[in-house]
């Protein structure tokens, strides 16, 4: 379990908001190195084929202005694709999901070494910010994050994502990440007790406890 649980000093975290036309967008950020070179790492987060192997099956038009779906999760529009830089797509979920974006961007760093950053911005109800708070996003991308590392790796899973999911190992990855969100919430300057609550939830949210 430990080696799952190292994974989570590996990533940088941050919390802030940012304008988003008249309404402010909250945003959590997430940048890590991996061990693959820049071209390994970016033909891994934009070849429909890999990102089904470490992520979820995602189906569309792969190119500026094109759609896309991600299988049981969201969709949207691909925005801006600079290779082998930066991706921008629109990141839509549910019946009315208002403003949302994610953008990857990568770097070199050192010799077969990349950078990986990752900003998610969203306009979030109030009633469910003050619930859960950033990590109910940001838990998503740290297990997404461990997933692309296993994948550059070369290894993954064996077992069942679904039935890992369910796991003691699972659920420790995600208290643990769940309470690194509260830390990043709180460096944000968020009321300290809206940080303890709105982490008490996710944690359970995501483990069923």
């Amino acid at each position: 379990m430990s080696g799952v649980l190292d994974e989570i000093g590996l990533v940088h975290r941050e919390v802030g908001t940012l304008r988003a036309g008249e309404e402010e967008a909250g945003t959590v950020l997430l940048r890590r190195s991996f061990d693959a070179a820049l071209a390994e790492v970016w033909d891994a987060v934009t070849t429909p084929e890999r990102i089904t192997r470490w992520f979820l099956p995602v189906t569309g038009e792969f190119r500026v202005g094109g759609k896309y779906q991600l299988e049981g999760n969201a969709g949207g529009e691909i925005l801006e694709c600079v290779a082998p830089e930066r991706l921008r797509v629109s990141w839509l979920f549910g019946p009315d999901p208002g403003f949302s974006e994610v953008e990857v961007r990568l770097a070199p760093d050192g010799e077969g070494r990349t950078v990986f950053e990752l900003e998610h911005l969203a306009v979030v109800p109030e009633e469910f910010r003050s619930q859960y708070g950033p990590g109910a996003v940001g838990i998503g991308w740290d297990l997404a994050l461990l997933g692309l590392g296993w994948h550059l790796e070369g290894g993954g899973l064996d077992q069942d994502p679904a039935e890992w999911q369910s796991s003691p190992e699972a659920k420790a990855f995600v208290a643990r990440s769940g309470e690194e969100w509260g830390r990043a919430f709180a460096a944000s300057g968020a009321d300290p007790e809206t940080v303890t609550a709105t982490t008490v939830a996710t944690i359970a949210f995501y483990t069923g406890e």
